[in-house]
């Protein structure tokens, strides 16, 4: 009996999938460019408030600024997403930049309260992703952990789990007796 079990917890664990418990933060968000330019219109002192210089004088110097403003406003709340918080814990507009390399990538600058609470996560990385339509501008952010890292480093690649568990099953069964044998 005590066999059975152990062939049943094996096969099980050959079932199995593992899933981290090491959280990896997902934000994505969509802003309507059209309302973008209405904001902008209306209220022209809301991009002082919610935009570096570096991202009004990048924004500005586009034919058409309300993309880049939109593409901008979407990537602040999905990193905010992305790190759980969203506007609060004190995190102002100001915290989240959104810069570009020489190559033209978008990254992310945190300051402020923003970037306390990507340490206290262990935030290693925010990985950002600006796209926008017509109509609309997303973005999508990823808030990577150390601990997410290394989570990654210790998983073991599944066809070779899968394979060890085999075997382990194999050996039960060939220690079975009146079992044929292995080969």
């Amino acid at each position: 009996m005590a066999r059975l079990k152990k062939s049943q917890a094996v096969v099980d664990g050959a079932l199995a999938m593992d899933v981290p418990n090491e959280e990896v933060g997902l934000g994505v968000d969509i802003v309507e460019i059209a309302r973008m330019r209405k904001i902008i219109d209306r209220s022209p002192a809301f991009v002082e408030k919610v935009y570096s210089a570096a991202e009004r004088a990048y924004c500005d110097g586009h034919a058409h600024p309300e993309v880049h403003y939109a593409t901008r406003f979407a990537a602040k709340e999905a990193v905010l997403k992305a790190l759980g918080t969203g506007f609060s814990e004190g995190i102002g507009w100001l915290d989240v930049e959104v810069r570009r390399t020489s190559k033209g990538r978008p990254y992310v600058v945190l300051t402020g309260r923003a970037r306390e609470v990507a340490r206290e996560q262990g935030v290693r990385e925010i990985p950002l992703s600006l796209s926008y339509a017509h109509t609309d501008a997303v973005a999508c952010a990823m808030a990577i952990t150390e601990e997410s890292v290394a989570a990654t480093e210790r998983r073991r690649d599944p066809m070779e789990e899968l394979t060890r568990q085999f075997k382990d099953a194999r050996a039960l069964l060939d220690d079975l007796p009146g079992a044929p044998a292995a080969g």
